[in-house]
């Protein structure tokens, strides 16, 4: 492989195409609210490389009747995706929040996936529904201050621990829903990080906690007696959209354990496998997980996650994060219990894309469109993922996963 790469880099034309370019270009014009005036300019640019077919299938006539509903999601508009939209269920819920049978609609180009977490839903309905909880809540961000010494790190955490009630208001005052609960310190020597950690009502709560975060950072700024030499809004330390120890010990959102009991002849009717066969694969996967230093033990969170953010209008990037946890599978008696807990569960009823067109429907088909559904819509994504695990299990440990796939995916 070496010698390949080599050999390409070793060629003029190839030394010359990565040299850097002083080529004159016209940028895009930033535009914040779209008008067919402003995609129509846009597309006059794209033209070319792109076709009038590809134009029009993002520039259709439904969206752009509907440009308004759009402005307050996206800049330089110039139209929409469409992407397959599934529906499993009903999925049974005995949960806290989620109680009743939801259908669970999934979006995703991946052929297979939505089969697959239907034949889970029917498997954990038939045998009684899954129950869910939300353990905790709190959706963190990680500002990060900068001294002079070890000893004013000290002197610093000593004084937001003394006015932590009038920063607690500072931050509150700017949001109608955010409550910070907790605000705890990280020292590194002269670096201070404070995790500051917000329940966000029905909402995901992503812009409301960094909003509120920045206005308790800039009265910290205004009144510290303690020099700063620098401070910064995010520390890189809260695991934003990426996968941490942290998130995964603690959280960073909504934690949601779910589980239900399969019987026997469930597994064995509807799975087309055995609660032992089940049990063996786990213990490989479990193995497996262990060795390659997997943050949890799980199968496919993702794919249930993406497919259900997407159809409902949450932040997709939030996958990196969410797509932590552990899923146990353990005999009772002739059964098999199944359970998921996942520590960072990003979801809102509300706000974010929730709003978008698609989107409230996919919220409506579930019935968890608007105020008082966040923590109901974070116990629905944790059994829909519950499902997806039961029946990938199942299928590898049945032999039948590349059977499965090539029937759905490659030969339909």
């Amino acid at each position: 492989m070496l010698h390949r790469i080599r050999a390409r880099f070793q060629t003029a034309p190839l030394q010359q195409r990565m040299l850097p370019s002083d080529a004159q270009f016209t940028t895009l014009r930033p535009v914040r609210k779209a008008t067919v005036s402003s995609v129509s300019k846009y597309w006059e640019r794209l033209l070319g490389k792109a076709t009038a077919a590809d134009r029009d299938a993002l520039a259709d006539p439904l969206t752009m009747a509907g440009l308004d509903q759009f402005n307050a999601n996206i800049e330089n508009f110039i139209g929409t995706v469409k992407l397959p939209v599934g529906i499993i269920g009903p999925l049974r819920i005995n949960g806290l929040n989620a109680h009743g049978d939801y259908h669970v609609p999934m979006a995703t180009t991946e052929a297979a996936l939505v089969a697959s977490y239907a034949r889970g839903a029917y498997a954990a309905t038939k045998s009684g529904g899954i129950n869910t909880a939300i353990l905790y809540e709190g959706v963190i961000r990680t500002p990060a201050f900068v001294l002079d010494s070890l000893l004013d790190a000290g002197l610093f955490v000593e004084w937001v621990v003394r006015e932590i009630e009038p920063l607690k208001a500072r931050a509150e005052a700017t949001t109608r829903y955010g409550k910070l609960i907790s605000v705890e310190p990280v020292i590194d020597n002269n670096i201070v990080f404070l995790i500051c950690r917000f329940t966000t009502g029905d909402a995901a709560g992503q812009n409301m906690v960094t909003i509120a975060t920045n206005a308790m950072c800039e009265d910290i700024a205004a009144r510290c007696p303690v020099t700063l030499r620098a401070w910064y809004i995010e520390g890189n330390f809260s695991g934003d959209k990426k996968a941490s120890f942290l998130g995964m010990v603690t959280g960073r959102g909504r934690k949601v354990s779910a589980s239900v009991i399969l019987r026997a002849e469930v597994v064995e009717k509807t799975l087309g496998t055995s609660v032992k066969a089940m049990l063996a694969y786990g213990q490989v996967a479990n193995l497996g997980s262990l060795l390659s230093g997997q943050l949890g033990a799980q199968a496919h969170f993702a794919n249930g996650l993406a497919a259900v953010y997407i159809a409902t209008g949450q932040d997709a990037a939030c996958v990196a994060e969410s797509a932590m946890g552990v899923t146990r599978m353990e005999a009772r008696g002739d059964d098999l219990f199944c359970s998921v807990t996942m520590p960072n569960i990003l979801v809102g009823s509300v706000g974010g894309g929730t709003s978008l067109p698609s989107q409230s429907a996919g919220l409506n088909i579930l019935g968890l469109k608007g105020t008082g559904n966040g923590a109901a819509l974070a116990e629905v994504v944790a059994a829909t993922c519950l499902c997806g695990e039961i029946s990938i299990v199942a299928a590898i440990a049945a032999g039948h996963f590349s059977r499965a796939h090539e029937n759905l995916a490659r030969h339909r």
